[in-house]
């Protein structure tokens, strides 16, 4: 084959071979760009589908102490209403002590009136003593034992405390957790003006953070525990020292047995009296328990009504516009602030009823004690004070 050999001739114009290699570069360029552009996508989506995923764990990390938090703070709200349930009982116990001694002391006041030769210490004198003894035993011990379970309460509402303000915080970040998992690149585009200001990173590690509450949830742990020990010991005191009194009680009357022979009918009435005034003063505190029981439980949803009023006062601008939901808000505000006012009204009369039946109560012992006075010795005085003391299981 033969060659054909042609000389090259000058370029006379553009310069192709720059040309071209100037359109190879930016061929070369815009696919760089085009997989630099693919490449970002990427790794935009892989980011944004890890820290979703990491934002999820956080946000269950979260429901799980929170949860944790509201079964614990459930469980010391019932302990230490228990508690003081049993605070009431004791007092109601140490209270009872006193009729006892009194006419303890009473009666061996009046039986030193007696005459020789009868004036001596017999068995009815010994029982009395050990009864006494006995009363005011019982008395100290139930003030100290009132002592501790206040303490107790002290100690559970301060944990209670430190579990609504942990779960407060639980609530408030997994609130804002959980809407940073719904954003997305459309959502964020209102949002990013609200964001501006830059707030303290906290120095705690996720382990830090949680042993926070798994220590608050231990302390409350640890306070219920306690708190059931003493309220079982509490119990079993009761229990005890009210068998102790039944049994001294029973004892003494043996020994009073044979000078019990007539109960005049006037105290007999005035007792009855006196058991109607005790049931009905009963009933009263127990209609102005419920009342305050009531107040708290509308002042809960007042509190709560007030809260969503507050709450939408913050929305922007056109937002704020008294809808159907607003309107509402207003009349539930004023409907509970006027059945708060009303049970208050009732509080305060339910505490004048029981100032009347306590008036009526210490009248009826007054003269039940006037009545006894006038009674003998033994056969009357003694034995007609002591059939008031009834000493029921505490």
């Amino acid at each position: 084959m033969s060659l054909v050999v042609r000389r090259s001739q000058p370029n006379r114009g553009a310069n192709l071979a720059s040309i071209k290699e100037a359109q190879s570069r930016s061929e070369l360029f815009r696919a760089e760009i085009t997989r630099l552009i693919r490449e970002s996508e990427k790794a935009c989506k892989r980011l944004q589908e890890d820290e979703d995923k990491r934002l999820d764990q956080r946000v269950r990390d979260i429901a799980f102490l929170k949860t944790e938090l509201e079964l614990k703070l459930e469980e010391m709200m019932l302990e230490t209403d228990d508690l003081v349930a049993l605070q009431s009982r004791v007092a109601k116990a140490a209270g009872s002590c006193s009729e006892p001694l009194r006419v303890t002391l009473f009666c061996l006041d009046e039986r030193k009136k007696r005459s020789p030769p009868d004036l001596l210490t017999d068995e009815v004198d010994e029982e009395l003593l050990k009864e006494k003894e006995l009363v005011e035993g019982v008395a100290s011990l139930l003030q100290h034992i009132t002592q501790q379970i206040t303490e107790q309460i002290r100690l559970n509402r301060s944990i209670k405390h430190r579990l609504e303000r942990d779960l407060a915080e639980k609530s408030q970040a997994h609130g804002i957790d959980d809407s940073c998992t719904l954003m997305s690149k459309l959502s964020l585009h209102g949002a990013l003006k609200t964001s501006t200001s830059k707030s303290p990173s906290s120095s705690l590690t996720p382990k830090e953070w949680e042993e926070i509450s798994e220590k608050n949830i231990a302390k409350a742990e640890q306070q219920k525990t306690h708190s059931q020990a003493l309220r079982v010991l509490v119990q079993s005191l009761l229990g005890q020292t009210a068998s102790d009194l039944q049994n001294q009680l029973q004892t003494t009357a043996a020994a009073f047995q044979h000078n019990v022979q007539e109960i005049k009918n006037s105290k007999s009435k005035m007792e009855e009296q006196l058991t109607k005034v005790l049931s009905e003063l009963a009933s009263q505190q127990k209609m102005r328990d419920d009342i305050q029981v009531a107040i708290a439980e509308n002042n809960h949803f007042l509190k709560v009504a007030q809260k969503r009023l507050a709450e939408r006062h913050q929305r922007p601008g056109k937002e704020r516009c008294r809808d159907p939901a607003q309107l509402q808000l207003h009349r539930e505000v004023q409907q509970l602030t006027a059945h708060v006012a009303r049970l208050k009204e009732a509080a305060v009369q339910s505490e004048e009823e029981q100032r009347a039946l306590t008036r009526c109560q210490l009248e009826l012992e007054q003269n039940i004690e006037i009545k006894s006075s006038s009674l003998y010795m033994d056969e009357v005085v003694c034995l007609q004070q002591r059939e008031s003391v009834v000493i029921h299981d505490f």
